[in-house]
């Protein structure tokens, strides 16, 4: 007979229980291989958590962290119903993500190593919490990949983007303007399509939206692209419209006046109703809630497959010490 699957009591309502000892001894186990691959990659996240912070683009992302605990929370209670174990082949995901990270180093890009730190902790999670464990938190796994700040690749073909609507409906409202490159030129005064106006940050914050409510809120996958290629194509659009109307406003109230009504509305207020108006475009075609997004555990515990895969016999505390054995190796590697 199989072994009585380990409760793992996390409920939603704050009713704290505890956890028993099978995940209690996971979760620690991995807490610590964890801590000693962030600490490996200190610099990496330390880079992150600065541009976080500090760069207006990226400051969604510090939603991120409190957005996985919530999709994790949100499967207790089928976690509830596995038994943590081990998958030693886990161990090549986090070797890989080693690599990468280990490239960008000697490479010096950034994205390159910030991929390849927070890969490891996600090759961690799989060797230490198993197959079963990790499929069921396959969408915080696969989220945690947002982390990583991206998006100034796409900063120049997104100006480019963004100027050509702007000068197409400038002309099509009367205004004369002449154009060269990212440079408008119109009777109120000479109008820059910069970085900043790029949209960038726009666009992959409704990225990020679109991927969580793709995966929570419908089970159909033609409707989870039509709705992830509306959190692409509106941004952008929106962000070429905004842009004209800073230049049109501009011969009203002057280019001054304009660009700085500009930066409040678009900051502050054009962010949110766009976004509030795709949501609500799409609340109409949500197929399910959002705690039953996923697998189901009754699937897997049936799944073969998955339980020939978990037959190792590293064990929990066999796979954490391989991690930080293989953390050490990297730092020690590294001095050399």
């Amino acid at each position: 007979m199989p072994p009585e699957p380990a409760a793992l009591t996390l409920p939603l309502d704050g009713k704290a229980q505890a956890i028993p000892g099978p995940w209690r001894t996971a979760l620690g186990l991995l807490g610590l291989a964890s801590a000693a691959l962030i600490l490996l990659a200190a610099r990496e996240w330390a880079e992150m958590l600065h541009q976080w912070w500090n760069i207006d683009t990226y400051n969604h992302l510090l939603l991120m962290p409190p957005i996985l605990a919530w999709l994790v929370l949100l499967k207790a209670d089928e976690l509830a119903q596995v038994t943590p174990r081990s998958f030693a082949p886990g161990l090549v995901l986090v070797l890989a993500a080693l690599g990468l990270w280990s490239m960008g180093r000697a490479l010096g890009i950034n994205l390159v190593a910030q991929a390849g730190a927070v890969g490891m902790v996600q090759g961690a999670v799989v060797t230490v919490l198993g197959l079963r464990a990790s499929v069921l938190l396959a969408l915080p796994l696969a989220m945690a990949a947002f982390l990583v700040p991206f998006g100034d690749e796409i900063i120049p073909p997104l100006q480019a983007i963004t100027a050509e609507i702007a000068v197409t409906l400038t002309h099509l409202s009367g205004v004369p303007a002449r154009v060269e490159g990212l440079h408008i030129d119109t009777p109120a005064g000479l109008f820059i399509v910069a970085e900043a106006c790029s949209g960038v940050k726009f666009l992959i914050a409704m990225v990020t939206l679109g991927v969580l409510v793709c995966f929570t809120r419908f089970a159909s996958w033609r409707r989870r692209a039509v709705f992830l290629a509306l959190c692409v194509i509106v941004p952008i659009l929106a962000n070429g419209v905004r842009a004209w109307a800073t230049i049109y406003a501009a011969q009203f109230i002057g280019a001054t006046r304009a660009t700085s009504f500009d930066h409040i509305i678009y900051g502050w207020v054009f962010f949110a109703l766009i976004t509030a108006g795709l949501l609500g475009a799409a609340w109409r075609f949500f197929e399910r809630e959002p705690e039953t997004y996923g697998w189901r555990a009754a699937d897997l515990t049936s799944n073969l497959a998955l339980a020939r895969a978990e037959t190792g016999a590293l064990g929990p505390l066999g796979a954490a010490f391989a991690i930080i054995a293989l953390a050490v190796i990297a730092a020690l590697a590294g001095l050399l």
